[in-house]
């Protein structure tokens, strides 16, 4: 076989091996969340105090008002800035006991969907399921 043809034959394998690892990169970027979300059969254990909401203004209180209220419910919840890796947080109400949600929009728009199912009646399946659906996509968890 020439040098041209050697040559030739290793841009061609290096073009595929790239094309094929562009495709796989891509997929795995768009997959789903893992089947029933995060969320589901999370508990954290958070045991530290939230922040007052009255440190706070507009959403961010309203968020920090919802931890405050339904504890019980954000330490249930995966959340989807996924700080529990780079945070050590142990469920979205840790990004209440610090000022980790007021620099959030996930953490804030989790907290915030979470209380209005809360007051609609929602048990706490049907708020993990509707928090999974919309934020999953969100995580790069999967």
């Amino acid at each position: 076989m020439s040098v041209l043809r050697k040559i030739a034959s290793h841009g061609r394998n290096a073009g595929i091996c790239a094309a094929l690892f562009a495709a796989l990169l891509l997929a795995s970027c768009q997959s789903e969340a893992p089947k029933g979300g995060l969320s589901q059969g999370y508990k954290g254990g958070e045991a530290r105090p939230t922040l007052q909401p009255s440190n706070f203004t507009g959403e961010t209180a309203l968020a920090y008002q919802a931890a405050l209220e339904i504890p019980e419910v954000l330490d249930s919840l995966y959340c989807y800035c996924d700080c529990e890796k780079h945070s050590g947080h142990k469920s979205l109400l840790s990004c209440y006991v610090d000022e980790h949600a007021v620099y959030c929009d996930i953490c804030i728009n989790e907290a915030l969907m979470a209380h209005e199912l809360h007051k609609k009646g929602e048990g706490i399946d049907s708020i993990r399921k509707a928090i999974d659906e919309r934020f999953a996509k969100l995580s790069h968890s999967h």
